[in-house]
């Protein structure tokens, strides 16, 4: 059977909702969103998920989430280290942030040997967002790259502004490129770019990235390379830069090294950017299983 594999990013701190929001529980027995992630992903046929997660978090995501799913799929975790850099670098003791989505997905290169996506340990991405991503995976070639892109109403909180990748691409739907911002509806919805350029407008419908990304094992060796140049164009500001995977997509896909694909899914996104998103999560999970969608006891024997 053709290894699919499910790496969801589990080692940052949820610093807006103010704790470790990856084990909030949202379904109505204590399940967090990662159970209905991994739920999804075994349904679109994944076969091993692999958790990147701090190493002091290890006994607590083990006998929770771990315990639930380790007899439905093979489960692995790998730790990100802030120490983890290539020889002749070393973290200044002043850094204590992740270093960013890249370094954790190269985190786990030891684990993976096939097609893999990434997810947020922290967003509910719906079944469908599964369904299109093993799709795509059935035929893929060596660095055919996907996206799973939302439709930006999809993903807005009322709470506040959200992080999105905005998506920009030609008309044959792939990507040539993302703008990382901050974006919130009011009367029309509006866009800071993180990098602080110009603040734009896009309409409802427009695509934007969640951070599910479909990959193969050579991008391994393409984060190992491009760490270290990171690494040497940070060295003075070691404190606060970040490595992050839209940033070196965006490289490849300059650099002809890549396609990205932009498949888009009628899946609603879910989330707790923020504590008040809690309530409307629980809620409209329940709704899923009135409609159907998940048991009631997710993980019942």
């Amino acid at each position: 059977m053709k290894e699919k594999t499910l790496l969801i990013l589990a080692a940052g701190m949820g610093s807006r909702f103010g704790g470790l929001k990856q084990i909030e529980p949202v379904g109505p027995n204590d399940e967090f969103i990662i159970d209905y992630s991994v739920y999804d992903a075994i349904k679109a046929g994944f076969n091993k998920v692999v958790f990147i997660i701090k190493e002091e978090n290890f006994e607590i995501f083990k006998e929770t989430i771990g315990k639930r799913i380790d007899d439905k799929i093979n489960v692995e975790y790998c730790f990100q280290d802030l120490d983890n850099l290539p020889e002749g670098y070393v973290r200044p003791n002043s850094r204590l942030k992740p270093w960013g989505t890249g370094h954790a997905i190269l985190s786990a290169k030891d684990m993976i040997d096939g097609d893999f996506i990434i997810i947020n340990a922290d967003d509910f991405y719906g079944r469908d967002s599964y369904m299109v991503a093993s799709k795509f995976m059935d035929n893929k070639k060596d660095y055919e790259y996907a996206n799973i892109a939302y439709k930006v109403e999809n993903t807005l909180t009322e709470n506040g502004s959200v992080k999105r990748g905005v998506c920009f691409g030609n008309e044959d739907l792939y990507l040539d490129y993302l703008i990382e911002s901050n974006v919130i509806k009011k009367d029309k919805i509006l866009c800071s770019p993180l990098n602080n350029d110009s603040d734009y407008v896009i309409e409802e419908g427009h695509l934007v990235s969640m951070n599910m990304f479909c990959f193969d094992k050579n991008l391994f060796k393409v984060l190992e390379d491009k760490f270290t140049i990171f690494l040497e164009e940070n060295k003075n500001n070691l404190d606060n830069c970040e490595f992050l995977i839209p940033e070196v997509i965006t490289e490849m896909i300059n650099d002809k090294m890549c396609s990205v694909k932009l498949l888009g899914t009628s899946s609603k996104w879910i989330g707790v950017t923020y504590k008040e998103d809690k309530e409307q999560v629980v809620r409209e999970i329940q709704e899923l299983i009135n409609s159907g969608e998940y048991p009631i006891d997710l993980w019942v024997k």
